[in-house]
């Protein structure tokens, strides 16, 4: 199939806005792999430090200087359901890296929260800073320069783009994704969004709404909705760093145990051979196609930021202009909650990762000509593991959908382009997600009502103030005033005044992320009000109109609105969001943080003065390195 002419058109523009970036990252990584085996380069008395702690076997394997060391960098904690199961997964690493005449060692760990325990919280406003501390903490796991391929568990919010980052910065090495898959899937969706929103008006007390948390949330495993972890699953498949289909396999099976396995043998097997290095793996190409998986599948918002700062660290610059553009040729093939009814495990039966990852292929929205773990080609991820007699085999996924309300082909797609759009206008670049939005919602004119926090926001609406048209703008939830912390709290009122039918929408320069919802939300708007943004000159009563559907975020009839005084964050406000819960500590983040749309990264910050990112293809320094349609 014939590439997309638009597709080669983003990517071209892609390679060329990339060319110095990526020309420096690949000289460095062709530098550190010049210098050789890491084991070689190290003393007797650094090399004795590194096994020390090593079983009599392993040390044994490392002593004679051939067998390939593997580092485990695991974000491993029993807080997350999701990350619960990699307690387990270092011994099986291990038992598999020996059946291939290798060694393996827990290089190190990072941190991971728990955003669904941080949601509404202080705590949340340290969670998309951790992405960067994660990024590093893989930095500092594999300085000890004594490892020959990586292995990566990670699966949640911030988790995987902080890994993705921290590994890249030793692209020279294969690197192997080893998920953990999804919990069992508990009570159906639609009936915990019912019960969130009775909620959300007083109508039920909180044991009620407890219980019912409970039933969703229930065993290990990640969270069965399609928000950002599992959004990162299918970005992971896409860009060829999983093994093909291993996204949602449940974590306490023998397919999940045999899949970590693989995952080790093949990492040792990249080892050997040289071949599947991380800055291969990674490039413009494979960027691309981990957005369209994004957009095809209707996947969460959060990565308009992190993949931004996901491909920097690969020396790949992206904007929003590149998603949007995509967006519009890519059919959306799924509809998995919070864009439809079912979870992961039901899109995952239906066809799943292999099914999506064919059908993008065929019709020409992805790139096909790309390296994976696996070698060279996409082919491989159209197939599925399973066990037979105890020994895994992989087989062609299904060639068709079995539940055609849940995953189409891209002949027939839920709608012809992607759930992701720029918004644009007097009030800044904003995203949107429009895929669980019906079309008759998706334009919103009406009185601005402004406010700080979440809080606020919410007493309006529980005393009634909100009982209008109405578009809410919380401003001042960037990643410079307090680390852009999630809204989630909001979305169940949201949804109450749009189901009383009114005209409802939501500006923020804060984060909706994976669970944005049926009410139309302009988030991530750049430039943030504590920057300057045009959010600081709104007032109470200004009409503004979003128009997803044109890509509209403006005033009306606000002329002045450029001239006006900007707004001051109140003293509590600015106070509360610089200390406690380990804000304090963070203070050096908010004052380097780069632009949402820079990827609100400090690792990939743009120095002051910098060029814009979409203004860098007018560089003469670009090396061309184009692509064919």
């Amino acid at each position: 199939m014939t590439l997309n002419p638009v597709v080669a058109e983003v990517t071209n523009r892609i390679v060329e806005r990339s060319g110095p970036t990526r020309a420096d990252y690949l000289r460095r990584m062709d530098a550190a792999r010049e210098r050789g085996v890491a084991r070689a380069k190290l003393s007797c008395a650094n090399w004795a430090h590194a096994f020390a702690g090593q079983t009599p076997a392993d040390k044994l394997a490392m002593l004679g200087g051939q067998a390939p060391n593997l580092g485990v960098v695991t974000a491993y904690n029993d807080m997350l359901s999701a990350h619960q199961p990699f307690e387990r997964f270092p011994d099986i690493i291990r038992r598999a890296a020996r059946e291939m005449g290798a060694t393996a060692q827990v290089a190190g760990g990072v941190p991971a929260m728990c955003d669904g325990v941080t949601q509404g919280r202080p705590g949340m406003e340290l969670s998309l800073f951790s992405r960067d501390v994660i990024a590093m903490s893989t930095g500092v796991a594999l300085s000890h320069d004594a490892f020959d391929a990586v292995l990566a568990l990670g699966v949640c919010d911030k988790i995987v783009p902080g890994l993705f980052m921290g590994t890249l910065a030793f692209g020279h090495l294969p690197v192997v994704f080893a998920p953990a898959g999804p919990m069992p899937s508990g009570i159906p969706n639609a009936e915990k969004a019912r019960v969130r929103a009775l909620y959300a008006q007083g109508l039920i007390d909180r044991q009620t709404l407890l219980a019912s948390e409970i039933g969703s949330y229930h065993s290990p495993g990640t969270c069965t909705f399609y928000g950002t972890a599992n959004s990162n699953q299918m970005m992971m498949e896409m860009v060829g760093l999983h093994l093909p289909s291993t996204a949602f396999v449940h974590p306490e099976t023998g397919l999940r145990d045999a899949l970590t396995a693989a995952a080790a043998k093949r990492a040792a097997a990249l080892s050997h051979s040289g071949e599947g290095r991380m800055a291969q793996i990674v490039d413009e190409k494979s960027i691309v196609n981990m957005i369209v998986a994004l957009l095809a599948t209707g996947g969460s918002t959060n990565h308009a930021i992190h993949l931004v700062a996901m491909a920097r660290a690969a020396g790949v610059v992206i904007d929003w202009t590149d998603m949007d553009r995509l967006s519009s040729v890519t059919p959306l093939l799924a509809r998995v909650y919070p864009n439809g009814s079912a979870d992961v495990n039901a899109f995952q039966a239906a066809g799943g990762t292999a099914f999506v990852t064919r059908e993008l292929a065929g019709s020409g929205a992805i790139h096909t000509d790309v390296t994976t773990i696996m070698g060279r080609g996409i082919e491989a991820y159209f197939q599925e593991p399973m066990l037979e007699d105890g020994e895994l085999v992989w087989k062609d996924g299904v060639a068709e959908s079995l539940d055609r309300d849940i995953l189409r082909p891209a002949s027939d797609p839920f709608q012809r382009d992607g759930g992701l759009r720029l918004v644009q206008g007097d009030l800044g670049r904003a995203v949107i997600k429009v895929s669980a939005v019906k079309p008759e919602n998706r334009i919103v004119e009406a009185p601005a009502a402004v406010f700080e926090t979440q809080e606020d926001a919410l007493q309006a609406f529980q005393d009634g103030k909100l009982d209008r048209d109405v578009v809410v703008v919380l401003r001042f939830q960037g990643p410079r005033a307090n680390g852009m912390p999630e809204l989630h709290s909001l979305s169940p009122a949201l949804s109450v005044l749009q189901d009383k039918g009114f005209k409802v929408a939501f500006v923020t320069d804060g984060r909706m992320s994976g669970a944005s919802g049926k009410t139309p939300a302009a988030i991530h708007v750049s430039p943030e009000a504590l920057a300057g943004g045009p959010l600081a000159h709104v007032r109470d009563g200004d009409i503004i109109r979003l128009d997803a559907e044109a890509g509209v975020l403006t005033t009306v009839g606000a002329d002045d609105l450029a001239a006006r005084p900007a707004a001051h964050r109140s003293l509590a406000h600015a106070q509360g969001a610089s200390w406690g819960y380990g804000r304090e500590l963070f203070s050096i983040f908010r004052n380097t943080v780069g632009a949402a749309e820079a990827g609100a990264s400090v690792c990939f910050a743009p120095p002051i003065g910098a060029q814009d990112p979409q203004d860098t293809a007018s560089d003469p320094n670009i090396v061309d390195r184009t692509v064919d349609a």
